[in-house]
């Protein structure tokens, strides 16, 4: 009889369906949408996890934080000082069930991953999975609640959310483990707030003494934009951090003379509302006595700080046109969403994780799993015109161990954050819908021109798959045959 692996490796062999030498450089910029940056005449910034880039100890003090104010404002049991946060534990993008309290990773087509949903720390069986929710699917009214409904079920999207998924999951376990009754909607509401009140505590611990503790110096990020200001690129930043936690993070990275660089700054801009009100009024800010002030802004000039306002007033202030605009935010739907759909800015997305996914991709255990599970899939579609259930049977279990060592080279418990087994995730629609371009750092377009075209890749759609198919010859369906 012939063997599964004899076939899989002979298939393999047979169509030359092998995996690629070649590497993916990890500074790499990926195109979503064609873009000529020739057109672009104005470049803006988030500051958060795009011109700053923290390192791995700032999630560790984001846990720590939040873990503290559970215990001495929540009176949470004081034993849970002890749960470490676990770096890799939790990826950007999953959804929690606030109802029932379960961790999940969706796919773009709103189907759960199963394997990849979690209550505390413990995988849930995926039996239990589908009979919560009558099968694998999650209704559109339950994923995204409108304006005054209940929130049934909320995405992680920004890099604040991994240490506060960890510290929930923390949490969650410990009361299960030790018989403690809870609420899951509770749990979650009071890890938020908390992981959301330690912001102004985190802005005043990373002072000049400290700053060097969390956030990366990089001199090619005051390459990139000295070239942006030598080629007379309009540039503007727009954060919600306040001024003196951005001042001290543009001064390591930068310089003292940062505030320059740019023809517009707006700190505590309440995004992603300054992208969608209409009648919200800026004001300045007074850098010498830290205060706003109260007169009418008429025109944003450059060398001051603004507040607060809308996109709508900077664009009437500045005369700047939507599609001469790149704008740059790490989160997809807070900072790119609405100026793609309604202002017709041009966006690029941080995505710092791409770094180590490309990681992933360049390794040979990678390709020879990608690869295996190709020729199995393609097996698979051969094997139904056998109607030999039992061979079916069998490499459907070959595919899916392929699938399960995949998932694992990412991220034993979710995988890659862009894809499930076969599908993109829900974060990566996002990702494709709201961004023209992506890439894991804004200093990777120190690479490109200032005229650079970029161009997406032309993918085959699934109806046209069939004019490059490779057909299986004779001795290859002989051999399902005899399986």
């Amino acid at each position: 009889m012939v063997q599964l692996s004899d076939l899989t490796d002979k298939y393999k062999t047979q169509f030359k369906v092998t995996h690629s030498t070649s590497r993916v450089a990890d500074h790499y910029v990926f195109a979503n949408n064609e873009l000529d940056l020739s057109d672009i005449q104005v470049y803006g910034f988030d500051y958060d996890y795009t011109l700053a880039v923290y390192k791995e100890s700032l999630n560790y003090l984001i846990y720590d934080l939040g873990r503290n104010v559970l215990i001495d404002k929540y009176k949470y049991p004081k034993d849970i000082s002890q749960l470490d946060y676990i770096p890799d534990f939790a990826i950007r993008g999953l959804h929690y069930d606030v109802e029932h309290g379960l961790l999940m990773k969706i796919d773009s087509f709103h189907l759960i991953q199963l394997g990849s949903v979690y209550k505390g720390l413990t995988p849930v069986d995926d039996e239990e999975v589908l009979s919560i929710y009558n099968g694998s699917y999650v209704p559109r009214k339950i994923i995204r609640s409108t304006e005054g409904e209940q929130i049934r079920m909320k995405q992680l999207n920004d890099l604040f959310s991994v240490p506060e998924i960890c510290l929930l999951s923390k949490v969650t376990d410990y009361f299960i483990k030790n018989n403690i009754t809870y609420h899951p909607e509770i749990i979650f509401n009071d890890v938020q707030n908390a992981v959301q009140s330690i912001h102004p505590v985190i802005h005043k611990m990373l002072n000049d003494q400290m700053i060097g503790q969390y956030l990366e110096r990089h001199d090619s990020l005051i390459t990139f934009l000295n070239r942006l200001k030598e080629n007379k690129k309009k540039m503007f930043l727009i954060t919600n951090s306040p001024f003196k936690f951005v001042d001290c993070g543009m001064k390591y990275m930068i310089g003292n003379d940062w505030i320059q660089l740019f023809d517009v700054i707006i700190v505590q801009a309440g995004k992603p509302k300054f992208f969608n009100l209409k009648h919200k009024p800026f004001r300045l800010y007074d850098m010498n006595n830290d205060c706003q002030l109260w007169g009418k802004v008429s025109a944003l000039e450059k060398g001051q700080i603004y507040m607060e306002g809308t996109v709508h007033h900077m664009l009437e202030m500045t005369g700047w046109k939507g599609n001469t605009i790149l704008y740059f935010g790490d989160q997809i739907y807070n900072d790119l969403a609405d100026i793609t759909l309604n202002h017709g800015w041009r966006t690029g997305a941080i995505i710092a994780e791409l770094e180590r996914e490309i990681q992933t991709f360049n390794t040979q255990e990678f390709r020879e799993t990608v690869s295996t599970l190709q020729a199995l899939q393609l097996l698979i579609d051969e094997s139904h015109k056998t109607n030999d259930s039992i061979l079916l049977d069998e490499l459907i279990q070959q595919r899916d161990i392929m699938r399960a060592r995949s998932k694992a080279l990412f991220n034993p418990q979710f995988g890659s954050i862009f894809r499930t087994h076969h599908n993109p995730t829900y974060f990566s629609r996002r990702l494709f819908r709201y961004s023209d371009i992506y890439m894991s750092s804004l200093t990777n377009l120190c690479h490109y021109s200032l005229n650079h075209i970029f161009c997406p890749r032309r993918g085959l759609l699934p109806h046209e798959t069939h004019v490059c198919q490779v057909n299986i010859d004779e001795e290859i369906k002989d051999n399902l045959q005899k399986f």
